[in-house]
């Protein structure tokens, strides 16, 4: 398994991370999977065994379960672990307050501590957007965190441009710790972040973490346009797949050509795809989310090999996603004339 390092930071982490939002099966994360202690320590295990040392997780998979287990399965080899969780925003009050406040963030992180059963985490993220408390509150929350030894690098998740590129200019401006990883949901199918977050991570040196790089699985080769719909997959139809829909005729193209190139290496789909994704710029690790071990040990082959240039190129253009203003101007390098 390949090592790769964090942003700025002295972190190194393997190219394929384990996601844990299958752990626990509570409430609204019981769609991502239902295992269960026993099952999560082979799991975590195998994981360890096989080069993985990155495992993400967050205090909202399940409740707070998912941290609880991942803890448990990891406390005897702590130190062989990188642990990544995650802060979500309270719920606003009645009188408009909530969000990431300072002691709403130290808070949640000494809880997140006691269920990990650790000392200090190794990256901690806000895992979205808060537009009510001001960053800078939040931000000095973080870097408080960072200096007592509890967490040791700081991040975001799901931002936009925009708003990863404020945090950092607010942390730079007060010298507080800075952003060193995005978690960012990108797959082939989903390229929406190389418009902005990309040259942003790329421009200040932060990694990206790509969550859902299968797509919910439509990216793994068992959805195909001349076979009917897999019995065993995550959503009983087309019309159950939610955040994870796609324009499902511009998935077949795209199965099509990953097929041709995986019969050429004699790989699988689902390597093409993972693997196309560790060549993009700024992506350190990918999250991968399983639900049994016999789907992290299929995963395990896309590390350690990379694709050609040539079959990158292919896999761009079936894949490519419409352009937008202002970046195809941008792309084709146009300047308006003053003249």
């Amino acid at each position: 398994m390949r090592m790769r390092k964090v942003g700025n930071t002295d972190l190194m982490v393997s190219e394929i991370c384990l996601g844990t939002g299958s752990f626990g099966g509570v409430g609204m994360y019981r769609m991502s999977g239902n295992i269960q202690q026993e099952e999560a320590n082979e799991i975590v295990g195998t994981a360890l065994d096989s080069g993985i040392n990155l495992f993400d997780t967050a205090e909202i998979y399940s409740d707070g379960v998912a941290e609880e287990i991942l803890g448990k399965a990891l406390e005897a080899r702590r130190k062989e672990a990188v642990i990544l969780t995650k802060v979500a925003p309270k719920k606003p009050d009645g009188n408009g307050g909530g969000g990431y406040t300072y002691d709403h963030i130290i808070k949640v992180c000494e809880g997140c501590l006691k269920r990990l059963r650790t000392d200090y985490i190794d990256i901690f993220e806000l895992h979205i957007f808060d537009p009510i408390v001001p960053m800078e509150e939040s931000l000095r929350a973080l870097d408080d965190l960072v200096k007592q030894g509890k967490v040791r690098a700081i991040g975001c998740s799901n931002f936009s441009g925009w708003q990863m590129m404020k945090g950092l200019a607010i942390s730079d401006a007060n010298n507080y710790a800075r952003f060193s990883s995005l978690e960012a949901k990108y797959s082939m199918i989903v390229r929406d972040l190389e418009n902005e977050l990309i040259p942003c991570a790329v421009d200040q040196n932060v990694s990206i973490f790509a969550y859902s790089p299968l797509n919910g699985g439509f990216l793994s080769g068992k959805y195909d346009r001349d076979k009917p719909w897999p019995q065993d997959a995550r959503f009983p139809s087309k019309e159950a797949a939610g955040p994870w829909a796609v324009d499902y005729n511009v998935l077949y193209d795209i199965v099509d050509a990953m097929k041709k190139i995986a019969d050429e290496r004699g790989v699988s789909v689902s390597d093409v795809a993972l693997n196309y994704l560790l060549q993009k710029p700024a992506v350190t690790s990918l999250i991968i989310g399983v639900r049994k071990i016999e789907q992290l040990k299929a995963n395990l082959t896309a590390s350690g090999w990379d694709l050609s240039a040539e079959e990158m190129k292919i896999l761009d253009g079936v894949s490519r996603p419409a352009d937008l203003y202002p970046y195809v101007d941008q792309k084709m390098g146009f300047v308006v004339s003053n003249e």
